[in-house]
């Protein structure tokens, strides 16, 4: 009983996951018609991509003991494929300065990730040690992406305008977190369970 309502959780959280990813695109749209990121922060895009990456690589059987968290994996895959699209566009469409800002921050988080998987990979020798350190650093990561929708309180304020804070992400942000702490309670993975992330 226990495992299928752990698996029921985690295919429910893969469901609100993917309608937390699609979220943006909507803004997307509107960035490529305009051919402008018209003041959009791309940071909760950058952290959410890296996220993603992080705990695709926990859920591997690398880190992960055997496929225990193919939920995980599957949706992450996804998350990593729309978050570099977001990423991408973003770059495309921003003014030169925002571009190198940009650019520095999806560099500095692929040097994280190398060594977190370099040093995952050959340094620790057992699945323990390497879940609580790729868990550890996802855990800090995913603090930041649920935070970093709040870098456009200021924009908001300032324009009296919820547009830059679109409220399905929001929404979609409450509903993943509901669904992925149950799974991670249920599989007795506290780092899945702490964040509510995949």
């Amino acid at each position: 009983m226990g495992d299928k309502l752990h698996l029921a959780f985690g295919i429910a959280g893969n469901v609100t996951s993917v309608l937390l990813y699609a979220a943006p695109i909507l803004t997307f749209k509107r960035v490529i018609r305009k051919r402008s990121t018209e003041g959009f922060s791309c940071v909760p895009y950058v952290v959410t991509l890296f996220s993603s990456l992080l705990y695709f690589w926990y859920g591997l059987p690398i880190v992960s003991c055997k496929w225990e968290n193919i939920t995980v994996v599957t949706i992450c895959g996804l998350g990593v494929l729309f978050e570099t699209s977001f990423v991408l566009i973003y770059i495309l469409f921003a003014s030169a300065r925002t571009k190198r800002m940009v650019i520095l921050m999806v560099m500095a988080m692929i040097v994280v990730l190398s060594i977190t998987a370099l040093v995952s990979t050959f340094a620790l020798h057992d699945h323990h040690h390497r879940e609580l350190f790729v868990g550890s650093i996802g855990l800090v990561v995913a603090i930041g992406m649920y935070g970093s929708p709040l870098v456009v309180v200021k924009q908001v304020v300032q324009t009296k305008s919820v547009e830059f804070m679109p409220f399905y992400l929001s929404l979609f942000s409450f509903l993943n977190s509901s669904l992925w702490g149950p799974y991670g309670v249920l599989g007795r993975d506290p780092f899945i369970a702490e964040t509510g992330n995949s």
